[in-house]
């Protein structure tokens, strides 16, 4: 698999900023600074993320728009290729769809049983690709089951939507089907998730590069767009502490998280003990005591601006195609000016 420390891709990560407005100041201080892409959170039940992709659409010109991740399941197949045919129109072609298979306990508290997340993703993306490509699908799957639909565009531009689809990852599984899909020609690529370390990237990516070519493609085929949290300050011990937070919250919540982080399972189990779901943050501060500094910089990219370049490069050398960075830090322009920096200048 093709490697390579430098980028020369990169975007930003959006997600319940204090105003809704910062959010749009966000995507447009990325376009400005040079940046390809923001991705907008959806994954708690705050903001959605296709109301604010819409508000995107209309303050940028340039910068491609799109979820990361929203899920397999709140949103029907017709519903999902309705919103994005939308968006297609209304950014000019700029929007993508990441989309992963949500998680638990949220899913099943609002009454969704993910019986079966794999199945589910591949007939969802499956019929999904197709009625953005305005074929008339009746499809007879194990989860998904849809009878003579088609996008009805009757007065609208009535051309196929190029929407690249992107399935969010973290278990390798889910990295090799996505190789698949994608060798398949129904997905683009992998949106990987974030709270992981590079080595847990780099064996997804052995297994998402045995799914494509299974299917006959290459890794070439697959764009593989990561997201990584950042925090960022020139004190050290700053930078570690501002992210020993959401850290905590993401291991002792999140087995697929709590696995790849490089926790022991005695601190582990003392995390989890802690947590509630939602956590309050008198839970998060106990729990937090459990998490030793160097699982925080396993999974965050911590410490200075060089310290933070130097480990989105460790990403991008274990096959990150594109950083897409969170600052957990309250400085995000700073963040945003020193990643685009760090991309025009091949760093």
């Amino acid at each position: 698999m093709d490697s390579d420390r430098e980028f020369t891709r990169a975007g930003i990560w959006n997600w319940e900023k204090p105003d809704i407005t910062d959010e749009l100041h966000y995507a447009q201080y990325a376009e400005e600074a040079g940046l390809d892409s923001v991705w907008q959170g959806e994954s708690r039940l705050v903001r959605d993320a296709m109301t604010v992709m819409g508000a995107y659409t209309q303050v940028t010109d340039e910068i491609d728009i799109a979820p990361g991740v929203t899920n397999c399941y709140t949103r029907n197949v017709a519903l999902m290729a309705q919103t994005f045919s939308t968006l297609h129109e209304l950014s000019g072609g700029r929007t993508k769809l990441g989309i992963g298979a949500w998680w638990d306990p949220l899913a099943s508290k609002v009454g969704i049983d993910r019986g079966n997340p794999l199945r589910h993703m591949w007939e969802y993306c499956t019929v999904t690709r197709k009625l953005l490509d305005l074929e008339n699908v009746t499809y007879d799957g194990d989860e998904i089951q849809v009878e003579d639909i088609e996008l009805d565009l009757v007065r609208a531009d009535a051309e196929p939507r190029d929407v690249p689809i992107y399935i969010g990852a973290t278990g390798e599984t889910m990295h090799q089907m996505t190789g698949e899909l994608v060798g398949k020609g129904i997905v683009d690529g992998i949106f990987m998730n974030y709270f992981i370390p590079p080595e847990h990237v780099e064996r997804g990516l052995e297994r998402l590069e045995a799914g494509v070519e299974k299917q006959g493609g290459s890794m070439a085929d697959v764009d593989r767009p990561q997201l990584i949290a950042v925090s960022m300050d020139e004190d050290v011990d700053v930078a570690l502490d501002e992210a020993r937070g959401l850290a905590t919250q993401y291991i002792g919540q999140q087995p697929h998280i709590t696995k790849a982080s490089g926790i022991s399972d005695a601190n582990a189990e003392r995390v989890e003990a802690e947590l509630d779901w939602p956590a309050t943050a008198a839970d998060i501060e106990r729990a937090s005591e459990h998490v030793p500094d160097e699982v925080v910089r396993n999974i965050v990219a911590t410490g200075t601006r060089e310290d933070v370049i130097e480990r989105l490069g460790d990403y991008c050398e274990a096959g990150c195609t594109e950083p897409v960075v969170y600052p957990l830090t309250d400085n995000m322009e700073d963040v945003i000016d020193t990643v685009a920096a760090a991309k025009a200048e091949g760093v």
